[in-house]
Protein backbone atom coordinates (compact mmCIF):
# COMPACT_ATOMS: atom_id res chain seq x y z
CA UNK A 1 0.00 0.00 0.00
CA UNK A 2 2.71 2.38 0.68
CA UNK A 3 4.39 1.73 -2.83
CA UNK A 4 1.33 2.93 -4.48
CA UNK A 5 0.90 5.75 -1.78
CA UNK A 6 4.29 6.69 -2.46
CA UNK A 7 3.53 6.77 -6.37
CA UNK A 8 0.97 9.04 -6.00
CA UNK A 9 2.87 11.45 -4.46
CA UNK A 10 5.56 11.34 -7.26
CA UNK A 11 3.14 11.99 -9.80
CA UNK A 12 1.00 14.33 -8.33
CA UNK A 13 3.66 16.69 -7.12
CA UNK A 14 5.84 16.39 -10.24
CA UNK A 15 2.54 17.08 -12.55
CA UNK A 16 0.58 19.55 -10.39
CA UNK A 17 4.19 21.53 -9.29
CA UNK A 18 4.37 21.86 -13.00
CA UNK A 19 1.13 22.80 -13.75
CA UNK A 20 0.91 25.32 -11.56
CA UNK A 21 3.69 26.99 -12.69
CA UNK A 22 2.05 27.22 -15.52
CA UNK A 23 3.47 24.62 -17.73
CA UNK A 24 1.14 23.05 -20.59
CA UNK A 25 0.86 18.67 -21.14
CA UNK A 26 0.14 19.15 -24.78
CA UNK A 27 3.93 19.78 -25.43
CA UNK A 28 4.86 16.63 -23.14
CA UNK A 29 2.10 13.97 -25.04
CA UNK A 30 3.02 14.91 -27.79
CA UNK A 31 6.23 13.88 -27.56
CA UNK A 32 6.34 11.68 -24.95
CA UNK A 33 5.66 8.56 -27.29
CA UNK A 34 8.66 8.53 -29.18
CA UNK A 35 10.66 10.00 -26.47
CA UNK A 36 9.99 6.92 -24.15
CA UNK A 37 10.51 4.22 -26.90
CA UNK A 38 14.19 5.76 -27.08
CA UNK A 39 14.67 6.00 -23.35
CA UNK A 40 12.14 3.47 -22.28
CA UNK A 41 13.14 0.59 -25.36
CA UNK A 42 16.85 1.37 -24.89
CA UNK A 43 17.09 1.09 -21.09
CA UNK A 44 14.77 -2.18 -21.43
CA UNK A 45 17.61 -3.86 -24.05
CA UNK A 46 20.36 -3.11 -22.32
CA UNK A 47 18.77 -4.51 -19.12
CA UNK A 48 18.73 -7.29 -20.83
CA UNK A 49 22.09 -7.44 -22.32
CA UNK A 50 23.55 -7.17 -19.16
CA UNK A 51 21.49 -9.89 -17.25
CA UNK A 52 20.96 -13.48 -17.26
CA UNK A 53 16.99 -15.31 -17.53
CA UNK A 54 16.75 -15.43 -13.58
CA UNK A 55 18.00 -11.74 -12.65
CA UNK A 56 15.14 -10.58 -15.20
CA UNK A 57 12.44 -12.63 -13.89
CA UNK A 58 14.02 -11.63 -9.94
CA UNK A 59 13.89 -7.99 -11.08
CA UNK A 60 10.07 -8.24 -12.02
CA UNK A 61 9.54 -10.31 -8.56
CA UNK A 62 10.98 -7.58 -7.19
CA UNK A 63 8.92 -5.15 -9.01
CA UNK A 64 5.86 -6.69 -7.75
CA UNK A 65 7.00 -7.03 -4.26
CA UNK A 66 7.52 -3.41 -3.90
CA UNK A 67 3.43 -2.74 -3.82
CA UNK A 68 2.99 -6.42 -2.13
CA UNK A 69 6.15 -6.17 1.08
CA UNK A 70 8.04 -8.53 2.37
CA UNK A 71 7.63 -12.37 1.71
CA UNK A 72 7.66 -13.47 5.49
CA UNK A 73 5.23 -12.03 7.62
CA UNK A 74 5.31 -11.80 11.39
CA UNK A 75 3.79 -15.01 12.12
CA UNK A 76 5.88 -16.77 10.03
CA UNK A 77 8.70 -15.53 12.10
CA UNK A 78 6.58 -17.57 14.87
CA UNK A 79 5.76 -20.08 13.06
CA UNK A 80 9.71 -21.09 12.34
CA UNK A 81 10.47 -21.02 16.02
CA UNK A 82 7.13 -23.49 16.81
CA UNK A 83 8.67 -25.67 14.37
CA UNK A 84 12.60 -25.32 14.86
CA UNK A 85 11.03 -25.87 18.94
CA UNK A 86 9.69 -29.03 17.48
CA UNK A 87 12.07 -30.66 15.70
CA UNK A 88 14.83 -29.89 18.02
CA UNK A 89 13.06 -31.50 20.72
CA UNK A 90 13.00 -34.37 19.01
CA UNK A 91 16.93 -34.41 17.82
CA UNK A 92 17.32 -34.01 21.27
CA UNK A 93 15.35 -37.23 22.78
CA UNK A 94 15.38 -39.38 19.86
CA UNK A 95 17.46 -38.61 17.30
CA UNK A 96 16.77 -41.65 15.21
CA UNK A 97 13.32 -40.43 14.37
CA UNK A 98 14.10 -37.20 13.62
CA UNK A 99 15.69 -38.81 10.42
CA UNK A 100 12.08 -39.62 8.91
CA UNK A 101 11.46 -35.53 9.08
CA UNK A 102 14.27 -34.25 7.80
CA UNK A 103 14.75 -36.59 4.88
CA UNK A 104 10.79 -36.43 3.76
CA UNK A 105 10.44 -33.10 5.31
CA UNK A 106 7.22 -32.89 2.80
CA UNK A 107 5.80 -36.30 4.64
CA UNK A 108 6.47 -35.05 8.03
CA UNK A 109 3.95 -33.55 9.97
CA UNK A 110 5.94 -30.94 11.94
CA UNK A 111 6.22 -29.57 8.28
CA UNK A 112 3.19 -29.72 6.73
CA UNK A 113 1.87 -27.83 9.96
CA UNK A 114 3.68 -24.85 8.11
CA UNK A 115 2.93 -24.92 4.28
CA UNK A 116 4.18 -21.61 3.55
CA UNK A 117 7.80 -22.54 5.26
CA UNK A 118 6.95 -26.00 3.67
CA UNK A 119 6.97 -24.67 0.30
CA UNK A 120 10.49 -22.56 0.92
CA UNK A 121 12.94 -24.99 -0.60
CA UNK A 122 15.84 -22.52 1.35
CA UNK A 123 14.61 -22.83 4.56
CA UNK A 124 13.67 -26.45 4.23
CA UNK A 125 17.34 -27.34 3.24
CA UNK A 126 18.71 -25.56 5.72
CA UNK A 127 16.95 -26.53 8.59
CA UNK A 128 17.32 -30.34 7.16
CA UNK A 129 20.83 -30.16 5.82
CA UNK A 130 21.55 -28.44 9.43
CA UNK A 131 20.17 -31.32 11.49
CA UNK A 132 21.58 -33.73 9.33
CA UNK A 133 25.04 -32.59 9.49
CA UNK A 134 24.49 -31.95 13.57
CA UNK A 135 23.42 -36.07 13.63
CA UNK A 136 27.17 -37.16 12.37
CA UNK A 137 29.03 -35.57 15.66
CA UNK A 138 31.17 -33.13 14.23
CA UNK A 139 34.00 -32.65 16.43
CA UNK A 140 33.65 -29.09 16.09
CA UNK A 141 30.42 -27.04 15.71
CA UNK A 142 31.92 -24.11 14.57
CA UNK A 143 32.61 -26.62 11.02
CA UNK A 144 28.42 -26.66 10.91
CA UNK A 145 28.09 -23.20 11.66
CA UNK A 146 31.14 -22.02 8.54
CA UNK A 147 28.44 -23.87 6.24
CA UNK A 148 25.73 -22.38 7.23
CA UNK A 149 26.73 -19.14 7.32
CA UNK A 150 28.26 -19.67 3.65
CA UNK A 151 25.19 -20.59 2.88
CA UNK A 152 23.23 -17.90 3.18
CA UNK A 153 26.50 -15.34 1.95
CA UNK A 154 25.75 -17.17 -1.39
CA UNK A 155 21.91 -16.48 -1.26
CA UNK A 156 22.20 -13.55 -0.21
CA UNK A 157 24.18 -12.06 -3.24
CA UNK A 158 22.18 -14.08 -5.43
CA UNK A 159 18.48 -12.51 -3.93
CA UNK A 160 20.63 -9.04 -4.40
CA UNK A 161 21.13 -9.61 -8.12
CA UNK A 162 17.52 -8.06 -9.09
CA UNK A 163 18.03 -4.99 -6.99
CA UNK A 164 21.36 -4.15 -8.18
CA UNK A 165 20.70 -4.72 -11.75
CA UNK A 166 17.37 -2.18 -11.38
CA UNK A 167 19.79 -0.04 -9.67
CA UNK A 168 22.28 0.04 -13.00
CA UNK A 169 19.43 0.93 -15.39
CA UNK A 170 18.56 3.52 -12.91
CA UNK A 171 22.09 4.65 -13.08
CA UNK A 172 21.98 4.34 -16.87
CA UNK A 173 18.67 6.27 -17.26
CA UNK A 174 19.74 10.02 -17.51
CA UNK A 175 22.33 9.15 -19.36
CA UNK A 176 19.62 7.83 -22.61
CA UNK A 177 17.55 10.91 -21.35
CA UNK A 178 20.54 12.67 -23.05
CA UNK A 179 20.74 10.72 -25.93
CA UNK A 180 17.40 11.11 -26.71
CA UNK A 181 17.02 15.43 -26.60
CA UNK A 182 20.44 15.33 -28.39
CA UNK A 183 18.28 13.26 -31.24
CA UNK A 184 15.21 15.67 -30.74
CA UNK A 185 18.41 18.31 -30.83
CA UNK A 186 19.56 16.85 -34.32
CA UNK A 187 15.75 17.02 -35.89
CA UNK A 188 15.35 20.54 -34.75
CA UNK A 189 18.55 21.71 -36.66
CA UNK A 190 17.17 20.10 -39.63
CA UNK A 191 14.26 21.97 -39.80
CA UNK A 192 16.02 25.10 -38.75
CA UNK A 193 14.54 27.23 -41.49
CA UNK A 194 11.22 26.58 -39.34
CA UNK A 195 9.32 29.52 -37.91
CA UNK A 196 10.25 30.42 -34.52
CA UNK A 197 6.97 28.85 -32.36
CA UNK A 198 7.33 25.36 -34.76
CA UNK A 199 11.31 25.23 -33.60
CA UNK A 200 10.60 26.37 -29.64
CA UNK A 201 7.98 23.35 -29.63
CA UNK A 202 10.56 21.13 -31.22
CA UNK A 203 12.54 22.20 -28.73
CA UNK A 204 10.36 21.56 -25.92
CA UNK A 205 10.25 18.22 -27.33
CA UNK A 206 13.85 17.40 -27.18
CA UNK A 207 13.83 18.01 -23.80
CA UNK A 208 11.29 16.20 -22.71
CA UNK A 209 13.71 13.14 -23.09
CA UNK A 210 16.38 14.57 -20.63
CA UNK A 211 13.32 15.23 -17.87
CA UNK A 212 12.00 11.56 -18.71
CA UNK A 213 15.44 10.41 -17.99
CA UNK A 214 16.03 12.14 -14.91
CA UNK A 215 12.27 11.20 -13.95
CA UNK A 216 12.72 7.50 -14.36
CA UNK A 217 16.06 7.37 -12.81
CA UNK A 218 15.40 9.27 -9.25
CA UNK A 219 11.73 9.01 -8.99
CA UNK A 220 10.59 5.12 -10.19
CA UNK A 221 13.37 3.39 -11.11
CA UNK A 222 16.08 4.46 -8.59
CA UNK A 223 13.48 3.99 -5.30
CA UNK A 224 12.10 0.69 -6.73
CA UNK A 225 15.93 -0.79 -6.57
CA UNK A 226 16.19 0.78 -2.68
CA UNK A 227 13.09 -0.87 -2.18
CA UNK A 228 14.15 -4.47 -3.72
CA UNK A 229 16.88 -4.10 -1.74
CA UNK A 230 15.54 -3.72 1.35
CA UNK A 231 13.22 -6.34 0.72
CA UNK A 232 15.54 -9.06 -0.32
CA UNK A 233 17.64 -8.14 3.20
CA UNK A 234 14.36 -8.18 4.86
CA UNK A 235 13.47 -11.67 3.47
CA UNK A 236 17.28 -12.93 4.52
CA UNK A 237 16.44 -12.49 8.37
CA UNK A 238 14.16 -14.96 8.39
CA UNK A 239 16.92 -17.36 7.49
CA UNK A 240 19.32 -15.49 9.55
CA UNK A 241 16.65 -16.07 12.84
CA UNK A 242 16.56 -19.99 11.73
CA UNK A 243 20.78 -19.79 11.35
CA UNK A 244 20.98 -18.06 15.12
CA UNK A 245 18.37 -21.38 16.27
CA UNK A 246 20.32 -23.80 14.63
CA UNK A 247 23.49 -22.77 15.80
CA UNK A 248 22.84 -22.54 19.77
CA UNK A 249 21.68 -26.07 18.58
CA UNK A 250 24.91 -27.15 17.53
CA UNK A 251 26.68 -25.57 20.69
CA UNK A 252 24.55 -27.55 23.00
CA UNK A 253 21.76 -25.68 24.32
CA UNK A 254 18.19 -26.88 25.16
CA UNK A 255 15.54 -26.30 22.48
CA UNK A 256 13.23 -23.81 24.28
CA UNK A 257 16.91 -21.62 24.94
CA UNK A 258 17.43 -21.84 21.34
CA UNK A 259 14.26 -20.17 20.39
CA UNK A 260 14.56 -17.89 23.10
CA UNK A 261 18.10 -16.64 21.59
CA UNK A 262 15.98 -16.98 18.00
CA UNK A 263 14.05 -14.56 19.61
CA UNK A 264 16.14 -12.32 20.84
CA UNK A 265 17.63 -11.71 17.61
CA UNK A 266 14.81 -10.55 16.02
CA UNK A 267 13.86 -7.40 14.86
CA UNK A 268 11.47 -5.68 17.20
CA UNK A 269 8.24 -5.09 15.18
CA UNK A 270 8.41 -8.62 14.05
CA UNK A 271 9.57 -10.06 17.82
CA UNK A 272 7.21 -11.87 19.73
CA UNK A 273 6.48 -11.53 23.40
CA UNK A 274 8.19 -13.96 25.64
CA UNK A 275 4.55 -15.01 27.20
CA UNK A 276 3.06 -15.67 23.84
CA UNK A 277 5.82 -17.37 22.16
CA UNK A 278 6.36 -19.18 25.71
CA UNK A 279 2.49 -20.45 25.91
CA UNK A 280 3.04 -21.76 21.87
CA UNK A 281 5.79 -23.75 23.00
CA UNK A 282 4.10 -25.36 26.13
CA UNK A 283 1.61 -25.94 23.88
CA UNK A 284 3.55 -27.79 21.58
CA UNK A 285 4.78 -29.79 24.67
CA UNK A 286 1.71 -30.82 25.97
CA UNK A 287 0.28 -31.88 22.08
CA UNK A 288 3.52 -33.68 21.82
Amino acid sequence: MTGFFGLAIVFAMVIGGYLWGGGKLGIIFSSLHYEMMIIGGSAVGAFIISNGGDTIRGSLRDVGRVFTGPKWKAGDYSDVLILLFELLRIARNNPVQIEEHIEQPEESVHFQRFPRILADATAVTLICDTLRAASMNYDDPHQVEEVIDKRLEAHLHHALKPSHALQNMADGLPALGIVAAVLGVIKTMSSIDQPPAVLGKMIGGALVGTFLGVFLAYALVGPFATKANELAEADHNFYMLIREVLVASLHGHAPNMCVEIGRQCMSSELRPSFDDLDTALRSESVAA
